[in-house]
């Protein structure tokens, strides 16, 4: 009997184990922009099922083993960080105009609306966001308004700085969060070669988000050079020919040039096709750590 409490016991400390290495192994492989893996970033968080930017959605994106969620972030009118994508809150939620004028405590009389539809969800806190994704995933921090100060102080106060990185094409946004916190990670948006080695000699990140636009083989050597990832987004396009199943020929344009993080509204069919593919090889927590 004590020996069989013993083994649950251990079987327990494993498993807990395990979840808070997740975020790590996905930081490490994230960080190392030679690693072959792809990673996958569910747009919005994982949005099909669940409302965009909900806690649901983010729930679902660990479900799926996604690694890296992007969610968008304004700041209420007294100071609380939380999420939505627009610029006034009329198509996502019952109320109407900029939400960055209403405070938190006005905000929560509104309720989440998903694909036209009233849901029983309310707008939710960066805060109850970050904790949710503690441990198991990473954190692409759209921003969507430039009151910084709050949302580094929600990061800082729930210990998430290492799963966390901000996005902006603002470059005076993103100087700002480096002068606050020079050890937060930030991924510069490029609307050029020219711009994308500008970010890199700026910023040094660890990735750089570009378009296909000027997705070249001159501009992916620029970003490889500085030993950072290359972001491009499936969303449109892309996600249509996976969603029809030619995933062959969405992955050939994603992937063609050395595109190694991939943003889409399709996470759980993108993760299916690189693994089918081999993009994604040893993709678990417990292998990626040796990569």
């Amino acid at each position: 009997m004590r020996r069989l409490i013993y083994l649950q016991l251990f079987l327990l400390c494993s498993f807990v184990a395990l979840g808070q290495r997740n975020s790590e192994a996905i930081r490490r492989t994230f960080l190392n922009a030679s690693s072959s893996t792809v990673l996958v970033a569910a747009h919005r968080a994982a949005h099909l099922e669940h409302p965009e930017n909900s806690l649901d959605a983010i729930r679902k994106a660990i479900e799926l083993g996604v690694d890296i969620i992007e969610i968008d972030v304004k700041v209420s009118k007294d100071g609380v960080p939380f999420l939505m994508h627009d610029r006034t809150m009329n198509r996502t939620t019952t109320g109407k105009g900029d939400p960055e004028e209403f405070t938190w405590e006005e905000l929560q009389q509104f309720y989440i609306v998903d694909k036209g539809a009233k849901t029983s969800l309310k707008i939710p806190k960066l805060e109850d966001a970050l904790e949710l994704a503690d441990g198991k995933i990473m954190v692409d921090l759209d921003l969507k308004t430039d009151r910084i100060e709050q949302i580094i102080e929600v990061i800082k106060n729930t210990d998430t700085k290492e799963i966390v990185f901000f996005f902006d094409s603002d470059y005076n946004v993103l100087s700002r969060v480096q002068k606050l916190d020079k050890e937060l990670m930030i991924m510069p948006r490029a609307y050029s070669t020219s711009m994308a080695d500008s970010a890199i000699v700026l910023f040094d990140p660890p990735v750089v988000h570009i378009d296909f636009s000027f997705y070249t083989p001159e501009c992916a050597q620029v970003i490889k050079r500085s030993s950072a990832r290359i972001w491009i987004n499936a969303l449109g396009e892309c996600d249509a020919e996976i969603r029809s199943g030619k995933t062959k020929r969405a992955l050939k344009k994603l992937l063609s040039e050395g595109a190694n993080v991939v943003q889409t509204d399709e996470p759980e069919l993108l993760l299916k096709a690189l693994e089918r593919h081999g993009y994604r090889p040893g993709a678990s927590a417990s292998t990626w750590e040796t990569q």
